[in-house]
């Protein structure tokens, strides 16, 4: 396939435009104009390629827009991506607990961290058990869109989608290195550095690291090794090219769920011990090692003509042993199931886009059309035993587990090709007109090697969106859209017939509010979100399913961001989810949307001394998850709880101390439950991190 260019304004050398109120030091960006992929200013983006490929002002995207700065990475050092994004409102953050295999979160209450994860505008979402896991040092910034980006993006749950924006080069020589220690003897050394040519044509930059530690889980790893290495070729200001890829291996731990006394078995036979709690069996492992090579490229015809395109190759080979809790066999014995996987993931993904901008009867016009192609390669073997039992009473994992037979050796290949056009146009009354139309095709083949059989299946959907803001002129920007986006079900019904895509559709208004003179941005958001030919159990065919299943979730968010004064910034963010299942062959229509809590709330504040204590920042939040059911069949309610953060840094001449504590008071507390009998997932507990950084 032949290469053409890039996505989003991917303009000049993305860096940081710096309130100089804010202490620099502490974060390792420069001052320059800011653009949709740079860091952002302090705890606010004025710009964003989500809502819009080509790059618009936040104010002017006519959805649930939030941008995870730069700022607010540094001062929080979040352990994963789903740390980052857990002060967004509409999202629930490491919502499956102690499980590093994947970043995991729900948006408006849809699971999304497996289906909705973006990088620098292409797909990485979760290829079965292959996660594509992006480290947070290497994120520049994170942008979050709620609700369906099917024009944007194809398919993808009605929850919405994040794009994590990775560092690249800067026509500037800086660079840093990071020690840091942790809880359960965790150490990294990290280092970020890169410098440019006299001429200004070529920037390069170098990331990297490598970790050995662990988590709660007595025995399991949490290690790393990563490397990446970004160069910029920038002959003239109007054709730019960056070269980016990446290098990772990973040693993680799976999840851990386990039964609750007096919840899936009686409360008479006691409470499993901390020491079989806190502990895996042996057999337990997940190990990755991938890596990545792409490009973007933009290239300006003239000043009303660009061309753009993103291109990115990934693979990822991944080992998973995994002895599982799998429901109660009796009474006062636990059943477990040893669960292996084998598999290579490839993905090659690339968006090639046209722009032109022009003005007419006085609206400045900017009209986008493109083409992106993905295919997505899985390849490999899934085995299952024939189980484990193990006593509530006396429960050890004190013997061996081999790896079971193959009960899946398959290679499935998945296209995916999107034809969009979108449409920005602004007018000189302050109001801002948002459309677009995609036309997605996806193609599946899947050879059974074991059956000895290849199926295929076609599945196409025809996507919009439309919506508009009005800039009001006193800081209030009104705004309503429409959206709509699928995502595709591989099988079929009993009678033979290929399941049809999943779809959602979505209304929402909400209004913003930027204070005058300050670099702050409030919001507030209404929803309506609605999924249809939702999977559900067949009633008369056992082992079959129908499409008859409809989800309806309705809502508010609020937001605020920024700076309140020169040396105090804040996150807040609140979210009502009312997530009501509306229709149902198994009996639960009515009943709350399992998994998904009513209310989310949180607030960060981070304080930046002056005077005689510049260079001290003392920062700290709150985050709140409501109550929840379990299932759908609403049996069982997990517990809402508070988790308290802190951050403290200090910064001096080069240098940079910093303590980070998550769960300060060491909550524990359920993250998730299934139905009674098959248990619940612990909450992440307190993490301390101290790390000393110098720049050169």
């Amino acid at each position: 396939m032949v290469a053409l260019f890039l996505s989003s304004t991917m303009l000049c050398h993305p860096a940081l435009a710096q309130d100089p109120l804010i202490q620099l030091q502490d974060i390792n960006v420069s001052q320059a104009e800011e653009t949709p992929i740079s860091g952002g200013d302090g705890y606010r983006a004025s710009e964003t390629t989500a809502g819009f490929k080509g790059g618009v002002p936040v104010t002017e995207v006519p959805r649930s827009v939030s941008v995870v700065t730069a700022q607010e990475i540094e001062d929080r050092t979040p352990a994963q991506i789903e740390d980052a994004v857990a002060y967004t409102p509409g999202l629930n953050a490491s919502n499956w607990g102690v499980d590093d295999r994947f970043d995991q979160f729900m948006i408006r209450g849809f699971e999304t961290g497996s289906t909705g994860i973006f990088r620098d505008g292409l797909i990485q979402k979760t290829l079965n058990f292959s996660g594509f896991k992006t480290d947070p040092y290497l994120a520049e910034r994170i942008d979050v869109l709620r609700g369906p980006s099917g024009v944007m993006y194809g398919p993808g749950d009605a929850g919405g989608m994040i794009n994590i924006i990775t560092k690249r080069p800067r026509f500037e020589k800086f660079g840093e290195a990071r020690l840091q220690f942790g809880s359960h003897n965790t150490a990294q050394v990290a280092v970020d550095l890169g410098d440019h040519n006299e001429a200004d044509t070529l920037a390069w930059r170098l990331t990297g690291l490598t970790r050995n530690g662990g988590n709660e889980a007595e025995g399991v790893e949490d290690d790393r090794t990563l490397g990446a290495l970004a160069l910029t070729w920038a002959p003239t200001d109007r054709t730019e090219v960056t070269f980016l890829g990446h290098y990772q291996e990973d040693s993680l731990a799976p999840n851990m769920l386990l039964p609750v006394a007096g919840e899936d078995y009686a409360a008479s036979l006691g409470a499993l011990p901390e020491s079989f709690v806190n502990s895996q069996h042996d057999f337990n492992q997940f190990d990755t090692e991938g890596w990545s090579v792409g490009y973007q490229a933009r290239h300006e015809v003239n000043s009303q003509l660009s061309l753009r395109q993103n291109l990115r190759y990934a693979k990822q080979d991944t080992e998973y042993r995994h002895l599982y809790f799998g429901g109660m066999a009796n009474a006062n014995t636990m059943q477990f199931w040893d669960f292996t996987v084998f598999e290579e993931a490839t993905v090659l993904a690339v968006d090639t886009q046209v722009e032109y901008r022009g003005t007419f009867g006085g609206a400045e016009n900017t009209l986008l059309a493109g083409i992106d192609y993905t295919r997505r390669i899985l390849d490999g073997t899934q085995g299952f035993g024939s189980g484990y039992q193990i006593s509530v009473t006396n429960p050890s994992y004190d013997f061996g587990v081999s790896d079971p037979g193959n009960y899946l050796d398959r290679k499935e290949t998945e296209d995916q090709i999107g034809q969009y056009v979108q449409n920005h146009t602004r007018f000189s009354n302050g109001v801002t007109v948002t459309a677009g139309l995609r036309k997605s095709r996806v193609s599946t083949e899947t050879e059974d090697r074991l059956g000895g059989t290849i199926t295929t299946q076609d599945d196409d959907a025809l996507t919009a969106s439309l919506g508009a803001t009005w800039d009001l002129g006193n800081g209030f920007v009104p705004y309503a859209s429409y959206a709509e986006g699928f995502t595709t079900n591989i099988g079929s019904a009993f009678d033979g017939s290929p399941f049809k895509p999943t779809e959602s559709k979505q209304f929402e208004a909400g209004l913003r509010y930027q204070p005058s003179g300050r670099n702050m941005l409030l919001s507030a958001a209404v929803f309506d979100v609605t999924k249809t030919n939702v999977l559900t159990t067949d009633p008369t065919n056992s082992g079959f399913q129908v499409q008859t299943g409809e989800i309806r979730h309705k809502g508010l968010e609020l937001e605020a961001r920024g700076q309140v004064t020169n040396t105090l910034a804040a996150i807040f963010s609140y979210s009502y989810i009312d997530a009501e299942i509306t229709q149902s062959n198994n009996g639960d229509a009515g009943n709350r949307t399992g998994k998904v809590p009513e209310h989310l709330a949180a607030l960060w504040l981070d304080y930046a001394f002056d005077g005689p204590m510049s260079g001290l920042k003392l920062g700290g939040g709150l985050r709140y998850v409501g109550e929840s059911w379990g299932d759908n069949a609403n049996t069982r309610q997990v517990e809402d709880y508070v988790l308290a953060d802190l951050s403290v840094s200090y910064a001096w001449d080069d240098y940079r101390v910093s303590l980070g504590v998550t769960n300060l008071f060491d909550k524990d507390y359920a993250a998730t439950c299934e139905s009674v009998g098959y248990g619940c997932i612990s909450g992440e507990g307190r993490e301390i991190t101290f790390a000393l950084s110098r720049k050169f």
